[in-house]
């Protein structure tokens, strides 16, 4: 049983985070709207207002400073032993992961503010997966039994392998991001899976190393939702999440993935974490399909993401991201519990392969999955 100080120590760091965290993007929205870096209407865009998109910034602004005083909010609520000396041997990111989130920041910022080259950017991902492979050593070694016939070792090929699912990463999350609360909505619910299954399944050593990254990204997670998911009291999002944002967070998702599925201390299969960052993951493939069948270029916006066929079927925003986020909770408990119950990683295996497929067809045919969505509407 987890003690009772472990819920007070780390629940405080949860609360700290969040009271934070809206402080800090409070602060930094109104900065933003003096200073005039806001994301302007116009074109693809349907936000009636300027609003700062600073989202991405208080999240990781939060996120930093809560590993300075991270263990000051632990030791309020004396968490039981061994939780009551984690911080003691608890080093914070290793500085290749800082070094790599601090990279895509900038890079965020920048484009945000001027649109940076959609080339330039693509370097930039690799060689922010690359710092992350070959300095922090997030591997991707072994897919595990994933058809059931016998550990998938990739070998010399883990570290292309690795880089490639860390930029595809980067880019899913970052083009999901299209109504308000989506993006982060979807990436609470990564991280929220992400920490039961460190809280049931991990050792002492797993969870003092992940946890005080966990909650407080979390927190800052949940605090900038509560600027950007509509809600009674607020109609339209006061802040955008940003490039710095997504990307950002994209990288945190990759590392947390990673750390979790790899290793003598893996706490979730490989295929249970494919499940729980499932959603991100097989809407950019069918994005990306769907462009390619038709001849267009792979990163040019258009309005096939699966949240844009609930739109044209005239769903309400609000109704449209809790569908969604419905479906993304659905999706990781697949992941998660089909472990913990037992189920075979084949046949967890293969779901995901038709899941995988399936939406990527559903993407081709939007038109007609967008008739279907108008009258499950009505």
């Amino acid at each position: 049983m987890i003690p009772l100080g472990f819920w007070g120590g780390y629940g405080v760091l949860v609360l700290a985070s969040l009271a934070m965290g809206m402080i800090i993007t409070e602060g930094l929205r109104r900065f933003a709207l003096r200073i005039g870096f806001v994301d302007r209407p116009g074109g693809r865009k349907h936000h009636a207002e300027p609003v700062p998109p600073i989202g991405g910034v208080a999240i990781f602004l939060t996120f930093f400073l809560m590993q300075l005083i991270g263990p000051i909010c632990v030791s309020i609520m004396g968490a039981a032993a061994p939780l009551s000396s984690s911080w003691a041997s608890h080093e914070g990111l290793p500085w290749n992961v800082n070094l790599a989130v601090g990279m895509i920041l900038l890079l965020g910022i920048l484009d945000d503010k001027w649109e940076v080259d959609a080339r330039l950017k693509f370097l930039i991902h690799f060689i922010v997966a690359g710092i992350l492979v070959m300095g922090a050593g997030v591997r991707i070694d072994t897919l595990g039994n994933l058809f059931g016939t016998g550990d998938l070792n990739l070998g010399w090929f883990a570290v292309p392998f690795s880089i490639m699912c860390i930029v595809y990463i980067i880019n899913a999350v970052n083009m999901m991001d299209g109504l308000d609360g989506l993006a982060g909505g979807n990436s609470v619910i990564i991280l929220g899976w992400f920490t039961l299954a460190t809280v049931t399944g991990a050792d002492g050593a797993l969870i003092t190393s992940i946890l005080p990254q966990l909650l407080p990204l979390l927190g800052a997670l949940l605090a900038f939702l509560m600027f950007n998911a509509r809600a009674p009291w607020r109609k339209r999002a006061s802040v955008f999440l940003g490039d710095a944002g997504t990307m950002a967070i994209g990288v945190m998702i990759a590392w947390f993935a990673i750390s979790l599925s790899q290793g003598a201390h893996a706490v979730l299969q490989p295929i249970s974490v494919a499940w729980i960052i499932a959603l991100p993951i097989i809407d950019a493939f069918g994005v990306f399909l769907t462009r390619l069948l038709r001849g267009k270029k792979l990163f040019t916006p258009d309005h096939s993401h699966f949240h844009h066929h609930f739109i044209k079927a005239k769903w309400g925003v609000g109704a449209c991201v809790c569908v969604i986020l419905s479906w993304s909770l659905l999706l990781g408990a697949v992941g998660f519990l089909g472990t913990k119950w037992g189920w075979p990683t084949s046949l967890l295996g293969y779901g995901w392969v038709a899941l995988w497929l399936s939406h990527a067809l559903l993407a081709y045919k939007g038109e007609k999955f967008s008739r279907i969505l108008s009258i499950q509407r009505k």
